[in-house]
């Protein structure tokens, strides 16, 4: 059997990408084209591990009133649904692309605050997946009404049933679940400073902050940096993947795409240092298509032999 994995997206979002060229704050412009994706970086996750073939489940608080765009997807995906439904609507993402000024905007709305009774809705969820699914990902900000202890929560409670936890969150829920020692956690530089509270001005300041985060039991630290690459930080190894120069088309979904990918190649049995590659390539494959999907795998094989890796 497969390993199934369920990712858990508290405060999941409907991803607008508008392309507005020269767009201008203060003035009127007009939308050249738009896209309306299903997203959240849980599911998201979802999205590019179901790409490749994965058994995913999918759960989290989801908006009543504008649901059918999620379902849909999901089907389509083939991806189990266990979403909770509360009232309203799932909040909007708005990105917009400039391509002729090089720049995206994003406009990002709260999310639907889930009642007491949906909480504990979810918690009967999750506590039933915890009994079907081995790995699950924790990913994403939270809406108002659920406390900041929540990921380390259930950090703690998936692990004491044997379960695999990748996190990626940010802010306060980030760094109150540190202590509880996910498997694996991926911040971009940016959430790694605010979590480690100084700038990291060098690949080495960065380094040595992963080392201090896997004394703290993380076996697995990966820091994205944007075009610069990402290290693969575990305790008997640190890894700096590079990707090649590419032609970004939209960045929704990167930084998912590159937890996607370090899933599978620990599914895979790969080493850290191909798991670096395919989480890049991985990475890479969201960057050259719009919204929150991969290339053919073939695609994906092909920017794995064109990333560089150097063991740090």
């Amino acid at each position: 059997m497969k390993p199934s994995i369920a990712t858990i997206t508290f405060n999941p979002a409907v991803d607008q990408t508008v392309s507005i060229p020269n767009f201008q704050a203060g003035a009127v412009n007009r939308v050249e084209w738009e896209q309306s994706d299903p997203g959240g970086k849980g599911v998201n996750v979802a999205s590019f591990l179901a790409d490749f073939g994965c058994s995913i489940t999918v759960s989290g608080f989801l908006g009543k009133d504008n649901a059918e765009l999620f379902q849909s997807f999901f089907i389509q995906k083939g991806i189990e649904n266990r979403f909770v439904p509360i009232a309203g609507k799932t909040r909007v993402n708005v990105k917009i692309i400039d391509n002729l000024q090089n720049q995206v905007t994003d406009v990002n709305f709260p999310g639907q605050s889930p009642t007491p009774a949906d909480i504990a809705a979810l918690y009967q969820v999750l506590d039933h997946l915890a009994t079907l699914c081995d790995w699950f990902v924790l990913a994403g900000s939270l809406p108002g009404g659920l406390p900041s202890s929540i990921y380390g929560e259930w950090v703690a409670r998936l692990k004491a049933q044997g379960k695999t936890v990748v996190l990626d969150a940010s802010g306060e829920s980030f760094r109150q679940a540190i202590p509880f020692a996910p498997y694996a956690i991926k911040p971009n530089v940016e959430e790694l400073q605010e979590l480690c509270g100084h700038r990291l001005e060098s690949e080495a300041a960065i380094v040595q902050t992963a080392q201090d985060l896997l004394g703290k039991g993380i076996e697995c630290v990966v820091v994205s940096m944007g075009a610069q690459g990402a290290i693969f930080a575990e305790a008997q190894e640190v890894i700096l993947a590079r990707p090649p120069k590419i032609e970004v088309v939209s960045t929704v979904g990167a930084g998912d795409a590159m937890v996607s990918g370090l899933i599978v190649g620990k599914l895979r049995g790969f080493s850290l240092a191909d798991c670096a590659r395919l989480a890049t390539a991985f990475s890479m494959g969201a960057l050259s298509q719009l919204g929150p999907r991969l290339p053919p795998q073939v695609t994906i094989e092909s920017f794995m032999e064109q990333v560089m890796v150097n063991t740090l």
